[in-house]
Parts: structure tokens; sequence; C-alpha cells
């Protein structure tokens, strides 16, 4: 497979007080692992910066002049109790924003047969009017509204795998049936949305799972409701919100998967994307705040991307680990 690596120095400038999870090691780690021998054939992009006007497909004006007025000149501005903005906050959003479309123009132009968004802050949590949960653009949710509107894609799909639920994806995309968001995620947790009866127009799954839930919850949660929904949804592109804090080890959750069931749940998507939208993924990072799992589970992520669908196992030994 043809995979695109995209990533930019200003993801290292969004500084955050010590002790904030959202810290700048999170990069540096994918940065590290990413330049081992395994992945020479990678192909590497720098990041554009987003365009004002592909950020007000999925946000307000107000949304957009606000994040803008806090950027400071220097230290730290707080955005809500969470979310915390330096000087290098608004160019490091910007970038995120622009490989996000960046990566959408390559699957859909031939350039690539999917993509990598390695770049910070975080987007799911953000609203179309309210930044929140370290999110200050949705990344994702500007993708899908740039494929519809550039490509006119008519059918986008997201699926979330982070361990919080992206409650900014779903509001965003809430009322549009040319929209979808699947989501498993740890409930009751932050946000606190993410509820099965959670439906919108018949476009949102939600499949919440439970503190201590493992593989097998997991797999099952993707088996019986989001790939189904995903299958009969038929998208024209998938993208993926890839939060890697459901890991064992992550400080900030309490579901027990492991790197192998990000793998697994990479090719399933890729599998559905080869069925529907000629094999365009494009996945952006979310959370993921154990630095040694983080580093784990995005360079399997990535190996699943470059490896492509005649990687998929379907052997269900795997299926009795928790």
């Amino acid at each position: 497979m043809n995979t695109l690596l995209y990533t930019h120095p200003a993801s290292l400038n969004h500084l955050t007080p010590e002790g904030h999870p959202e810290r700048v090691d999170r990069i540096k780690v994918i940065n590290k692992i990413l330049e081992s021998p395994h992945f020479a054939d990678l192909k590497r992009q720098l990041a554009p910066l987003g365009k004002e006007e592909d950020i007000l497909r999925a946000h307000t004006q107000e949304h957009l002049h606000h994040i803008q007025s806090m950027s400071p000149e220097e230290g730290f501005e707080y955005v809500d109790p969470d979310t915390v903005m330096s000087p290098g906050s608004l160019e490091a959003a910007l970038r995120a924003v622009g490989a996000a479309t960046a990566a959408v123009d390559a699957v859909f132009t031939g350039k690539a047969d999917n993509a990598f968004c390695a770049l910070r802050p975080p987007g799911h949590h953000a609203e179309s009017r309210k930044p929140m949960g370290f999110c200050l653009f949705n990344q994702v949710a500007i993708a899908a509204h740039y494929a519809r509107a550039r490509y006119d894609a008519e059918r986008v799909a997201v699926v979330d795998f982070d361990v919080h639920h992206g409650n900014g994806t779903q509001e965003i995309f809430w009322s549009d049936p040319g929209l979808f968001y699947g989501s498993t995620h740890q409930m009751p947790l932050y946000p606190g949305s993410g509820a099965a009866n959670e439906t919108g127009v018949g476009n949102i799954f939600n499949a919440p799972l439970r503190a201590g839930d493992g593989s097998v919850q997991f797999r099952d949660a993707m088996r019986s409701i989001i790939l189904p929904a995903l299958d009969d949804f038929a998208p024209d592109l998938v993208l993926i919100s890839a939060g890697f804090d459901a890991h064992h080890a992550d400080p900030l959750g309490s579901l027990q998967l492991s790197e192998e069931d990000f793998a697994w749940a990479t090719l399933e998507l890729m599998g559905a994307a080869d069925a529907h939208s000629q094999g365009r993924v494009v996945s952006v990072l979310e959370g993921g705040y154990d630095l040694q799992g983080l580093a784990a589970s995005v360079a399997i992520h990535v190996q699943a991307l470059m490896r492509g669908t005649d990687a998929l196992d379907h052997d269900d030994d795997e299926d009795d680990e928790t």
C-alpha cells in the first residue's frame, strides 16, 4: 500500500503546563518510532496550514475568531480548564487541519492509498461552536466536509476508537444523513456523551464499553454495531479518529485494549474502504497518553495501513484474549 505520513514541527510548539497529559512528548515518541527501519518505505509530507474556509465548513465564524483571539503572545491561555494554548498552539492546530485536508486530497487524487496525520492537538471533542477536551478544531469533521465540497463525496464516514467519545464530531454530524459517525468508547467517562440511544438522523452509531472491557468486548462491538452499519452506509471515504488511549496502560481510561486490537480495527476499516471507497482511508491522531503504549500502538496502526487488507487475519484465536 502507498501510505503517506503527515507531520510538522509545529506540533512540538504547542506547549502545555507541566503534568498536562496532552504534551509534546506524545509527538516525540511517535516521530522516533516512525523513524525506525520498519518504516523506511513510508512516504512523508509536511502538513500545510489549514485554510479558514475549510475550518468554517465545520465550525462557526465565532468559534474561529474565539480561537484566534485566545492565542497568547507568551505563557498559557486556558480555553477551558483542560484545554490550553501557548504561542505556538494556533499554528499547530492549523497544521493539524491542513494535514487532514491534504490527506483527503492525496487519497482522492491517487497520490496515496491512505494516510496518517500525526499531529496535535487532537480534535474530536471540538464542537461547531466550542473548543474543549484538549481540542481546538475538529480535524476529522473538517476533512469530512472538505471531501464533500472538493470531491463531491456523497457519503463520508468517521469511525472513532478513542477511549473518550467524540462529542464534537457527533454534534457536527448530528443532522446530516450524508455523514456517518461510529464510536467505541468507555462509558461513563468524559465527556459524558455517547449513549447507544444517541442516533442523530440514523447516522450516529455509538457502542459504549464498560471500564475493564478488553479485546473481546471491543471486537464484538465493532463486529455487531459499527462495521455492519458502516457497510450499510457504503462510504466514499473512511476517516479514522485514531485515539490510542483505550490501551490498557493509558492513565486516562480503563479499557484493556492491546496494540493488536488497534491493528485489527485498522484492517477491518480498510476492508470496508476497499469494498466501498476504492480503499480511501485517512487516519487522524486523537488521544493516547501513555507514551510507550502510544508509540507501540501508532507503530502497529501505521504498519497495518502500509500492509493493507492482504494482512487481514480472520482466525479468531486472539478473540479469546482480554
